[in-house]
């Protein structure tokens, strides 16, 4: 489970994410993003019925987006509101394939932060 900071929640937020912030596809799996005024980075998941009528299949998605999500927290610019919009298909996907496709989605978007490298000393 996400942190509830990291979460959002309210539908006003989710309106702002699609009216006002960029969009990018890759595969089955759509990023959306706008910048927020807040210090964080928060997320939100969209799976509909288009993908399957069973909730236990909807909320397998979910989990497994969040599990790729999470370790990822650190490494992504703060400040951004991201949905993530599931298509059909998704469902048949295994978790290696959806993590592929985020780092996809995550790169090509831009919200990964710069590393700098370790200083080694002399």
């Amino acid at each position: 489970m996400l942190l509830k900071i990291n979460r959002l929640t309210r539908k006003n937020d989710f309106g702002a994410v699609f009216k006002k912030g960029k969009g990018f596809k890759e595969d089955f799996l759509i990023l959306r993003f706008v910048s927020n005024k807040s210090e964080e980075c928060r997320f939100g998941i969209i799976v509909s019925r288009k993908i399957s009528k069973k909730a236990i299949i909807r909320n397998k998605i979910k989990r497994r987006i969040r599990e790729i999500i999470k370790p990822k927290i650190p490494e992504i610019k703060t400040g951004a509101d991201i949905v993530f919009f599931a298509l059909p298909g998704l469902e048949t996907k295994d978790f290696w394939e959806i993590e592929e496709t985020i780092n996809k989605l995550f790169k090509k978007a831009k919200l990964i932060k710069d590393r700098v490298p370790a200083y080694r000393g002399r």
